[in-house]
């Protein structure tokens, strides 16, 4: 295995049974987006090993079953001025306040420019780990283990929603609905891979989404919310508020996916992971962090 460099730990790929003669016809056909000059160019400098850490030839014959591993790069990955602020850390644990659009993990064309590694090197925590995730472009608290190895305890309580989550959104004011509500449906992906829906359950099933949602104030036509998902469905807050006709300030998913335009640093999706808290799996303690960011109602004047 390699260890992780400037942030950024190896990548894995398994190796199929196949027709290829060596690694390298592997790779470039793995990777058709990477050339074969790159791959020998990584190869000769020792950045491709196999499981047992030694490091493969480029017309090294090919053998399935095994992995390889290599160093993931993003040729002129696009700068990002969103900044990041730590908001807690002890010895296990770090909060993060992120903004929008800043990702949180590698995806993609996103590389250098995303919370998990800019917090590596700034923290000299080469095996910092999220313990969940929120939108690229929402902001708000993330939460990072120190340790891998006590991940499973806190994801844990992720998984059995023994962890309470606030997020507030800005959204159309309706004078016509009743709050606090709660929004149950069964959410699955939609046709375009951005996208998820509600859909019909089977019968008998239970919803597999539930968000709570609470007026906080109105200001003219748009009001704040404050959202409690008791569920964590991807989109599921930006899903749940569209379908109640109340499509969150700034989303260019839903309802309707938007055409390429790109971000809108002057219109950022309002939505803001408030506050995040639990009972420490380790420690016993009592955790909660907020979030020092501000969602702001649009100019009308």
């Amino acid at each position: 295995m390699l260890p992780v460099r400037d942030g950024v730990g190896a990548s894995q790929v398994s190796l199929p049974a196949g027709p290829w003669a060596c690694v390298l016809e592997f790779l470039v056909e793995r990777f058709p987006a990477i050339s074969a000059s790159d791959w020998t160019r990584r190869i000769e400098a020792g950045d491709v090993v196999d499981a047992a850490g030694r490091v493969v030839s480029a017309l090294q014959a090919y053998a399935p079953h095994g992995k390889l591993y290599y160093y993931r790069t993003v040729p002129h990955e696009a700068p990002n001025a969103a900044q990041a602020s730590v908001l807690f850390e002890d010895e296990l644990l770090v909060a993060a306040d992120k903004p929008h659009f800043l990702p949180v993990t590698p995806s993609g064309q996103y590389l250098q420019e995303t919370l998990l590694i800019r917090l590596r090197r700034q923290l000299g925590l080469p095996q910092l780990t999220p313990l969940h995730r929120i939108d690229r472009e929402t902001a708000g608290v993330v939460l990072f283990a120190k340790q891998p190895s006590l991940c499973s305890g806190y994801q844990a309580l992720f998984a059995g929603r023994k962890v309470v989550k606030h997020y507030q959104a800005i959204a159309p004011a309706d004078a016509r609905m009743q709050f606090p509500l709660t929004r149950a449906s069964h959410l699955v992906t939609s046709d375009h891979f951005m996208q998820m829906r509600e859909a019909e359950a089977a019968p008998g099933a239970q919803p597999n989404a539930q968000t709570e949602i609470e007026l906080m104030e109105t200001r003219g036509c748009w009001s704040r919310y404050r959202l409690r998902p008791a569920t964590g469905k991807r989109h599921q807050l930006r899903v749940h508020m569209a379908a109640l006709g109340l499509p969150i300030l700034g989303d260019r998913i839903y309802p309707k996916l938007l055409g390429a335009g790109g971000d809108e640093p002057d219109n950022p999706l309002r939505l803001l992971a408030e506050s995040i808290a639990f009972r420490d799996p380790i420690t016993g303690a009592e955790r909660h962090f907020a979030s020092r960011r501000q969602l702001h109602f649009p100019d009308t004047s």
